[in-house]
Order: structure tokens, then sequence, then C-alpha cells
């Protein structure tokens, strides 16, 4: 019997997925918020121990090498990579984009195929299953958009620099991102607000006044350490339009909230628009659905007129690692892959 490990090292969170002879047996995310220091790797690592201890192989992608504890991307590499070598020693591969998994002497010859391209992992498993397919990862932080075609990922960029000006790369999350960071307005008892651009609330407190249940997904802080309640959740969302929760009624402010999810939404269809503008995909190839948000991805890939695939179909993931699978889509590619 083989048991593989694949792990997602981000800068706020560790995704860890296990399998064993090419099943998933176990998918979860431990929170890591590695810009406040190496340290916090190490802890979610102890967390992780009694899940990724059994394993033959432990294959790892990052993303985390962006986190600003690094003074730059080549340095977060070696870093994660030296720090991920002690911790599992001759059982450590690494995902280097495009030059698939290798060794840690690989990655460390290849920092730029290593940083930030798990991607490309989710687009490698996805394309086993499907010749053509546009990969949307609505995920806490960011959005990919990558196209399949003819059974291969072929993205224009590898960088988020590139990528950034492709399509391929939507800097904005399903809970994560700043509602300042999304849009500058909105409708408000029949006149437009303007937005205060302060860090006062996120779109996790968006989707919680929408009725979304981020229980599971969303383990990081609110913006201003209070709880997590759609009340509290309103209260922040107030505050971006100078009032306070008071000053209107629950219909008002989820009629603000649908606006700012609607721009969001927006910014990553035009982003599927822009990739498939160019990559001569098949007329009803698929969406695969990963991310956080893929029920989100859902509602877009009905807006593009295409079939949609949850992540968790394509990887065989049982109905109890179902949701779970979806979102941890990199981890669980690498677990499934031989290298």
């Amino acid at each position: 019997m083989t048991t593989r490990a694949g792990l997602d090292v981000g800068g706020a969170h560790l995704k860890v997925a296990m399998s064993e002879n090419g099943k998933l047996t176990a998918v979860q995310q431990f929170r890591c918020r590695l810009w406040m220091g190496l340290e916090k790797l190490d802890f979610a690592l102890q967390k992780a121990a009694t899940l990724i201890g059994g394993a033959d192989q432990v294959s790892i992608t990052m993303t985390g090498e962006l986190s600003d504890v690094f003074p730059n991307r080549k340095t977060g590499v070696e870093t994660l990579v030296a720090r991920l070598d002690r911790e599992f020693g001759p059982k450590a591969r690494y995902w280097i984009g495009p030059r698939g998994i290798g060794s840690s002497a690989d990655a460390r010859a290849h920092p730029r195929d290593v940083g930030s391209t798990n991607f490309l992992a989710t687009a490698a498993l996805a394309a086993r299953a499907h010749a053509d397919a546009l990969v949307i990862d609505f995920g806490s932080t960011t959005t990919d958009i990558i196209p399949v075609r003819g059974g291969k990922a072929v993205p224009l960029g590898l960088t988020d620099a590139v990528r950034q000006t492709t399509g391929e790369l939507v800097y904005t999350g399903f809970t994560r991102t700043a509602v300042m960071g999304v849009t500058t307005r909105a409708p408000f008892q029949g006149q437009w607000v303007t937005f205060a651009r302060e860090y006062l609330s996120t779109m996790a407190d968006v989707r919680r006044i929408l009725g979304v249940d981020l229980a599971a997904f969303d383990q990081h802080a609110t913006a201003d350490g209070q709880d997590k309640s759609a009340a509290s959740s309103t209260v922040r969302l107030a505050r971006m339009l100078g009032r306070d929760a008071d000053e209107g009624t629950l219909t008002d402010w989820q009629t603000v909230a649908a606006y700012i999810r609607e721009e969001q939404l927006r910014s990553i269809h035009d982003g599927a628009l822009q990739v498939l503008s160019r990559a001569n995909l098949a007329a009803m190839a698929p969406v695969i659905a990963a991310g956080i948000g893929a029920a989100d991805v859902a509602v877009m890939a009905a807006r593009l007129g295409r079939p949609v695939v949850p992540f968790a179909d394509l990887a065989g993931a049982p109905p109890e690692l179902a949701a779970w699978a979806t979102a941890c889509a990199p981890a669980v590619a690498l677990a499934l892959m031989d290298g």
C-alpha cells in the first residue's frame, strides 16, 4: 500500500490531502499565518503531524513564498524548502510547475517554477479527466483561471506578474479580500454611497450577511477582532458606508452585500472571458469548479453557458470529503499524482 500526502503551503493556510493507493482518504486545512513568522508554519505542521505521519511520500506545492516575511520570492522558496526538508527528510518531493514533481535539489535549482505554480497541479489532474476544460479555483484570497486544451494545461502565464495581465489570476478571494479591494461604492436606500477606503470589512462579512455558512472555512480574525456573526458582520460593513448598522434594515444591508458580491463575481467573469477569448476550447468544455467559492463558480459557469464539474468529482472524492477536496484542490491533486 502506498500512502501519499499532498501539501499546499500558503501564506494563510496549510492544506493537506492524503491518499492510499490512489484513493483520497483525508483532506484538512490548518491556519498558517505565515506573514507573522516561520513559527506559524511550524505550529501548523505540528497540528498536521498525526495526519501526515504515515505517508510514504510528501508532495509539496507552495504559495507561501509570497509572504512579506521574506524579502523576495526566491528567498521564500529556498527558506520553505529547507524548512520542509527538515520536517520530512527524503519523503519530501516538490511540485516544480511545468517540470512536474522533483527532488529538493530540483526545487532549489528552479525556485521560479516552484513558487506559486500550485494552479498547474490542479489543472494537471483536471486534464486527466477532460481534454478541454476551464478550471476556476475561487479560493480564500485569489482566483485562478486555467484553460485545459487537448489534455494539457495551456496557460499563457506561469508567474503572478504575467498571469495578472492575462486574466488567469484575478486577485480576489471568497473570504479574505477587503471590501475596499472589490468596489468603491454601493447602492444604499436609493443613493450611491462611496466607501471608506479602510480595512473595515471583508468578503467574509459580505457572505455572512447573505446567509453563507463560513464556519468551516473562515479561519482568520475579522477586521475589528470581533465575532463572526451576521450581526457583527453588518456592523463592520456599515462602517464602510460611514453608518451604524441600525441605520438600515436587514434588506438594506443585504442589498449592499449583494452588490459587492456581484462586483466581485463580475471581475472573475471578466477574467474567464479574457481567457476564453483566446483558448479555443470546445463549445461545451466544462468549467471545473474548485476552491471554497466553488458554488459561485457554478454560477459563473451558467453565465458562460457551460456545464460545471466539481473538482471533487474528478478527484473521485468520497461524499464526506467532497467539500474539502474541492476547497483544497492543489493539495488533493498532488496526493493523487505519482512522482
